[in-house]
């Protein structure tokens, strides 16, 4: 449970340095486990099917249901957790290939403190070994130790520390994304836990633990059939680039904020704080500002920075000192006189010109009149 905790708090650091809402891992989390459990006691009663069912079997059948009494299968519980991860991602329209490439890392973490429990129950060991670091296993009914034996579960343990930090890495250098992290994950894992296997001796409820086939153990077998599936998916996905959601496309936030097609813009920022985030953005802010400072000096006179509206107002004051309204309008009435005068001219002389030629028919026949009285 310890390593739960662990696995889904990195996760959840992990999830929003990548863009997705906070709380999101943590609501995955709680069906991913449940779902967990019962893929691997189901895993492991399939394997071991010998310990509960049968005429030899030393348990009951009903004793398969007690997870607490004879272990997990860290494949089913994989296997099935995904299941549930699934469900959650699909019905908050979130990518699940984002999903596992981001609990990647903590999964591997999570197994590596599980595997301490291991030694509470002094179990998954391997032969015999006068090495320092030896294990002291009550092998004997009567609780004596014969030796020491290889702690496998600390080998374990040690690969999946190893194999957490290169996940990290790994995805931070080479961007990978659309499940591939996950994938490299499954085949780290299954490549060791391939040799890590094959020295377990270990019995469980007196009965042999190890199914083989064609002298390699089931868990060997199904390590090999994970590690080529793996190394398959993360060759044939290497050049996909679509966009993977990272918050919810159901109308509460925009399809794919915080998160890019462009690798380049897409690198794993895993351990990186939120502290640390402000701080590039604010070196970024400054950046953008000193390369717009030339582009500034530049700019003619005439046309201002629209972002210095203190000195633009300052010049307009100085060079061209703004008139008051009255004098404006003052000026505007004053030059309407001279329009209106000129249709007023026009509309006098026609009457004018009528009165003159009046007078001069008048005149005409007058001289007429005169000159038919007095002719010459």
């Amino acid at each position: 449970m310890l390593g739960v905790i662990i696995a889904v708090w990195m996760s959840e650091r992990r999830w929003r340095a990548r863009g997705g809402a906070p709380g999101t891992m943590i609501d995955i989390a709680v069906p991913a486990v449940i779902f967990g459990l019962i893929g691997g006691r189901l895993y492991h009663v399939i394997t071991d099917w010998q310990l509960y069912f049968g005429p030899e079997a030393p348990n009951e059948p009903y004793e398969a249901l007690f997870i607490w009494n004879g272990g997990l299968g860290i494949w089913g519980a994989v296997a099935l957790g995904g299941v549930g991860v699934w469900l959650t991602c699909r019905k908050r329209g979130i990518s699940l290939s984002a999903v596992a490439d981001t609990v990647a890392p903590g999964i591997a973490i999570g197994q590596a403190i599980g595997r301490w429990g291991n030694w509470f129950n002094q179990e998954l060991y391997g032969g015999p070994t006068d090495l320092p670091w030896g294990l002291e296993i009550d092998i004997n009914k009567d609780g004596t130790v014969d030796g020491l034996y290889h702690p496998t579960f600390l080998y374990e343990s040690i690969w999946n520390l190893i194999l957490a930090f290169v996940l990290i890495w790994a995805g931070k250098r080479f961007t990978l994304r659309h499940g591939r992290l996950f994938a490299l994950y499954v085949a780290g894992y299954t490549l060791g836990r391939f040799w890590i296997e094959g020295l377990r001796i270990d019995p469980v409820g007196g009965v042999d633990h190890a199914v083989t086939f064609l002298s390699l153990r089931i868990n060997q077998w199904t390590a090999l059939v994970l590690f080529v599936a793996a190394l398959a998916f993360f060759f044939l996905t290497r050049g996909k680039d679509t966009v993977e959601y990272v918050l919810p496309r159901d109308g509460s936030g925009p399809p794919g904020e915080g998160e890019s097609a462009d690798p380049a813009h897409a690198a794993d920022q895993a351990d990186e704080s939120d502290t640390v985030r402000e701080a590039d953005t604010a070196e970024k802010t400054a950046e953008d500002a000193e390369d717009g400072e030339p582009a500034k000096a530049e700019a003619s006179a005439d046309e201002p920075a629209a972002d210095e509206p203190a000195k633009t107002d300052e010049a307009v004051k100085i060079d061209e000192p703004a008139k008051p309204a009255e004098t404006t309008a003052k000026a505007d009435e004053a030059a309407k006189p001279a329009e209106t005068d000129v249709p007023v001219a026009k509309t006098d002389e026609p009457v004018k010109d009528d009165a003159v030629k009046d007078d001069a028919v008048k005149d005409d026949a007058e001289a007429v009149r005169e000159e038919e009285k007095n002719p010459r």
